[in-house]
């Protein structure tokens, strides 16, 4: 679905991505890991045309320079990790922005199916109930989901996420990343993602691409990026070490818990 090839970010003397390849098919979920600084968020601002890059990203073999605004908006929807929410909209407001790109003013064409596609994104992630409320009377987790809405009404083919569930607390994050799974269920669709806990990138994604440095240290299918050996370089410590230790006490239930033998 999506290819890029030789893609470079440059900020100024600085290059945050160096010549980066990679390819997302249809049923992916293309996790981008690594440490800070790694240049995760520029490739994603790269390919949502944010920034400047140099290099070809192609969906389906077309160069995205070559898309029109309102098309692309029909081909990748993007979520970001925050959100500067400073009136009042109405959750059933910022979802309905998703449907712009479908509408065609000059053509005097309305949009037949924004209704539908608005109340089953609302539907979906469980807004339904708050439509009317206004998002500065939402939690971080409510007003994350509004705008996972809005994505979903937007119906691209392609989601970018750059740190999703960024300051979300658990029950949200599982909820968040529940969600888009099962929007990946449905053929035609692929996500990309840039995540920082490797637990969650493990859990949900098909496939990653380790960067370090602006480069791709290792992709491909998740199972093989996350060797302790790629981790080890790329992190400069034991990650499977560490994770174990984390996660060990949670293999044993608490004695309040154990039945008396």
């Amino acid at each position: 679905m999506l290819n890029a090839e030789n893609l470079t970010v440059r900020y100024g003397a600085y290059t945050a991505v160096s010549r980066l390849s990679f390819t997302l098919e249809e049923g992916q979920w293309l996790m981008l890991v690594g440490p800070n600084g790694a240049g995760k968020s520029s490739l994603i601002s790269a390919i949502a045309q944010c920034v400047p890059y140099e290099g070809t990203i192609r969906l389906e073999g077309k160069n995205l320079r070559d898309f029109r605004p309102a098309e692309l908006a029909r081909k990748i929807g993007v979520l970001s990790q925050q959100h500067t929410v400073s009136y009042g909209y109405t959750v059933e407001e910022i979802v309905s922005l998703g449907r712009y790109a479908h509408q065609h003013w000059l053509l005097g064409r309305r949009d037949e199916k924004g209704t539908d596609a608005i109340e089953q994104a609302l539907a979906k992630t469980g807004m339904t109930a708050f439509r009317n409320k206004s998002l500065l009377e939402l939690s971080g987790g409510e007003v994350q989901r509004a705008f996972l809405a809005q994505v979903f009404a937007q119906e691209p083919e392609i989601l970018l996420l750059d740190e999703p569930a960024n300051h979300l607390d658990l029950v949200y994050q599982k909820s968040l990343f529940s969600l888009i799974g099962q929007w990946l269920q449905t053929p035609g669709r692929a996500a990309l993602s840039v995540v920082h806990d490797l637990s969650l990138a493990r859990r949900y994604g098909t496939h990653a691409v380790l960067m370090n440095e602006g480069s791709a240290a290792a992709q491909g299918p998740i199972s093989a990026v996350f060797s302790p050996e790629n981790l080890q370089k790329v992190y400069q410590m034991d990650v499977y070490g560490w994770m174990n230790g984390l996660y060990a006490p949670w293999q044993t239930p608490p004695e309040s818990l154990r039945r008396p033998g």
